[in-house]
């Protein structure tokens, strides 16, 4: 059986850990409203949250929140095949991957990587570390396949078909695996391509052993979402692609890993460049500045590995309480059990 056939869980915190209060810029843990006003009460009154009615609009928040989540694998399921009745996309070239959508410096990145012995060192002029540590930018596609893709998800988002929101922070953005990118785009993309150079970077984060992901795109535009606040990612590493189309500032910004305390912490921007992509580890904190004209499209690739996580789940910091999930679900896996009359082969 290969990872690709294995059944993925959730963690039973996604219906309770890192809810995002966007007015307040807060992500909180919801189990009940005693625990939460005992744990988030003074530092929400700091924030400005001091009315009756301001917490009541807050509960009411997070409980459409929370059971959207619980919801999230039946409406996701009709969403799919809602989309598979109704739309018809404008490129149906863009959901296959193909070599030639991809930058000749990343192919060579790629190629070096799946040299045995090789080196971070040895990369040398092909990587690029920005000053954020261990955050690499390098070409990812031709702009000629930036521009198609970009055109294909406008297409969609114009259409009538039903769209679910990337994640709780980004209003707008486009879910690929429900628009059918996983198995011919996204997927050989992890494995083919991404892995090799994980496996080098980021070896103790799981990067030889990524088995799932979670692909979406978010789009900044001056009268939707302009920024992005401070976050970590639900992912071992995260990748981040600039597709386009016309846009000013919006850069983004690296701070530490989550478990250095926020008062410790310095930041360091990054700028955005169309085509070029950022590989980052995905508990390292980072956020969006805003957008100061035009319009961004970013896909976005949250990759896991399920030995990693398995042991401690990164959102909620314990060790995981699996519930069943569809596809990739969160990238949890439970481990293997042979049947009792399975054969011993020692090679």
């Amino acid at each position: 059986m290969t990872n690709e056939d294995r059944q993925f869980y959730i963690c039973n915190c996604f219906t309770t850990d890192n809810i995002f209060l966007e007015e307040y810029k807060l992500h909180v843990r919801f189990v009940s409203e005693q625990q939460f006003t005992r744990d988030y009460g003074v530092v929400l009154r700091r924030l400005g949250c001091v009315t009756d009615a301001q917490f009541e609009d807050v509960f009411n928040k997070i409980s459409q929140e929370v059971d959207r989540r619980r919801r999230l694998s039946v409406t996701c399921a009709e969403r799919v095949a809602a989309i598979k009745d109704t739309y018809r996309p404008l490129h149906p070239h863009v959901y296959h991957l193909k070599e030639s959508y991809l930058a000749p410096k990343f192919k060579q990145i790629v190629d070096f990587c799946r040299v045995s012995a090789v080196r971070v060192g040895s990369l040398g002029d092909l990587l690029q570390e920005e000053a954020a540590a261990r955050v690499y930018r390098f070409p990812v596609f031709e702009r000629s396949f930036c521009e198609q893709l970009v055109e294909e998800l406008e297409h969609f988002e114009q259409s009538s078909a039903p769209k679910g929101r990337p994640n709780t922070m980004n209003h707008y953005g486009i879910l690929l695996n429900e628009l059918g990118f996983d198995e011919g785009f996204i997927t050989p993309l992890r494995q083919l391509y991404l892995q090799p150079l994980t496996s080098l970077l980021y070896p103790d984060c799981g990067g030889g052993s990524l088995d799932s992901h979670k692909a979406f795109v978010v789009k900044y535009d001056m009268d939707e979402d302009r920024d992005l606040s401070y976050h970590y990612d639900n992912a071992e590493v995260t990748l981040n692609v600039s597709l386009g189309k016309d846009f000013t500032e919006g850069n983004l910004y690296f701070g530490d890993m989550r478990q250095v305390p926020l008062s410790e912490m310095q930041c360091w921007e990054v700028e955005h460049r169309v085509s070029e992509g950022l590989l980052h580890r995905g508990q390292q904190m980072h956020g969006a500045l805003p957008i100061s004209s035009g319009r961004r499209w970013n896909l976005i690739v949250w990759i896991r590995a399920s030995q990693e996580r398995n042991k401690l789940c990164p959102m909620c910091n314990r060790r995981p309480e699996l519930v069943e999930g569809g596809g990739f679900a969160d990238g949890f896996t439970k481990p293997c059990i042979a049947p009792l009359n399975a054969a011993c082969v020692l090679t």
